[in-house]
């Protein structure tokens, strides 16, 4: 075996997952101060189990939002740079194990993200027609590993949760088909969305309008759904000492509960005519899911809070019910364990101190490191990646050990070749990147526009594109 020298060689760092917080951290290191000034160099190899690159933007983030995606542009950017190699397809823990992994690079950042739904104990969250949303939005955002079918037979929907990805499942419940067509949505969510008969989609959210966890934006994005009315109730604004004060202090909640007045208003003068509604609650808790006689969901009791003066809630004995065919989750997102790394099931994270890595008595694990939301939880937008990513490459740059010898970069390709592993590359994605685009261009809008890109959703036709020579 050829290997360089402690003195010669780069330092080697992995990178598992593609998404922003991946993207980052090699962004980051890639652009250090130590390398920047020629104290080190650096090769980073970025892996995903997905066959195209940017993980939560490409399937966690609602179609509809071209500003959000828009960050694709700047990722793809980073991931042009000559320091930094794309392998998809590559499933760590079966195609590559942790001590593959230990052997070709001296240090191993995880970035694999929070892909789960959190859970909720309440009675009949299991009957059918209950969903999580990561789930859903799994659908909606074609990806590869899911059903090509979703059940959409539910008049009147029920969503629980008071965050963005609340408004999303809410929103792509409640619009118009037709109305995607703009978007990148694969055919078969298209025609899916299509048959649907909803009529009213209700989110329910445990707490007031002053504690809402949405931002602006996301919140008046809900108003530019055509032939949907946005429904309010006056009993949900009350407002307390404590919540007068976080309107008072924080611009964010202070636009959004200037929005939702705003709506009232126009509801008290104009109750609205449109074919949808979509009803906005606060201040109610799920108590209950309620089946039918063919175990299906029928109906949810949510039980009503009231706001405690000091910033808090506090149930009452008040219960009401609502009729709803379907119930979607989306009260957060959960990490998942991986292989031979330490994880804290209570917080759905691999255990760390400030991005280290650690054992069971929080001893550091050499060379392992955790950024983004499996290293501190599904908190944050995406760009607060980027912080965290700093904090967790600059303690690789602290921990770099030269002293150990590791093998020349081609022969992790030799790896994934000898164990018959179809990974796809950064030129495969520009090939299914190129590939999505033209079939767009040859279909069209509701307006008769180009499309700007359809995606494709099969894993192997992913694969097969972006292997083609």
């Amino acid at each position: 075996m050829v290997v360089s020298t402690a003195s010669d060689r780069p330092l080697r760092v992995a990178v598992i997952g593609s998404g922003p917080a991946g993207v980052y951290a090699a962004d980051l290191l890639s652009r250090s101060d130590a390398v920047a000034e020629g104290e080190v160099d650096v090769s980073i190899d970025i892996y995903d189990r997905y066959p195209a690159p940017f993980g939560l933007i490409r399937y966690g983030v609602a179609p509809d939002h071209p500003r959000i995606k828009g960050i694709v542009t700047s990722l793809h950017k980073i991931m042009e740079s000559e320091k930094i190699r794309f392998f998809g397809n590559v499933e760590y823990g079966t195609d590559v194990q942790l001590e593959d992994l230990r052997a070709h690079y001296d240090a191993v950042i995880f970035a694999t993200g929070a892909v789960y739904d959190a859970s909720l104990h309440i009675p009949g969250i299991d009957l059918e027609g209950s969903y999580g949303a990561a789930d859903f939005v799994a659908w909606y955002d074609g990806h590869p590993d899911v059903s090509r079918e979703w059940p959409l037979e539910a008049r009147e929907v029920a969503v629980l949760g008071n965050g963005n990805v609340a408004l999303d499942v809410a929103r792509v419940l409640s619009k118009h088909a037709e109305d995607m067509l703009v978007t990148e949505i694969p055919n078969n969510v298209y025609e899916g969305l299509k048959k649907s008969p909803v009529t009213d989609v209700h989110i329910f959210g445990r707490r007031g309008p002053a504690q809402m966890k949405f931002t602006p934006l996301e919140l008046r994005e809900l108003a530019k759904s055509r032939d949907v009315d946005i429904v309010l109730y006056d009993e949900d604004f009350e407002f307390d000492e404590a919540s007068e004060a976080a309107i008072e202090s924080n611009n964010q909640i202070k636009a959004m509960v200037k929005t939702l007045n705003k709506w009232r208003e126009e509801q008290r003068e104009n109750p609205g005519t449109a074919s949808r509604r979509l009803h906005l609650h606060f201040m109610q808790s799920p108590a209950e899911v309620v089946g039918d006689a063919d175990g299906r969901v029928a109906a949810i009791r949510m039980q009503r809070n009231e706001l405690d003066g000091a910033g808090g809630i506090r149930p009452t004995t008040e219960i009401q019910e609502y009729p709803v065919q379907a119930v979607y989750r989306a009260i957060g997102y959960f990490g998942s364990e991986l292989p031979d790394v330490g994880f804290d099931a209570r917080r759905g994270v691999i255990t760390n101190v400030e991005g280290r890595v650690v054992d069971e008595v929080e001893n550091t694990v050499p060379g392992l490191y955790a950024t983004g939301w499996i290293k501190r939880g599904p908190v944050g937008l995406i760009g607060s990646t980027k912080s965290d990513a700093l904090e967790t490459i600059t303690h690789v740059l602290e921990d770099r050990d030269f002293t150990a010898e590791r093998p020349e970069v081609g022969q992790v390709e030799d790896l994934l070749h000898e164990r018959g592993v179809e990974f796809t590359t950064w030129s495969g994605w520009r090939s299914l990147d190129e590939h999505e685009q033209s079939l767009g261009a040859e279909l069209q809008d509701a307006q008769g526009n180009p499309r700007k890109r359809v995606k494709v959703v099969p894993r192997e036709d992913m694969v097969h594109i972006s292997r083609k020579r």
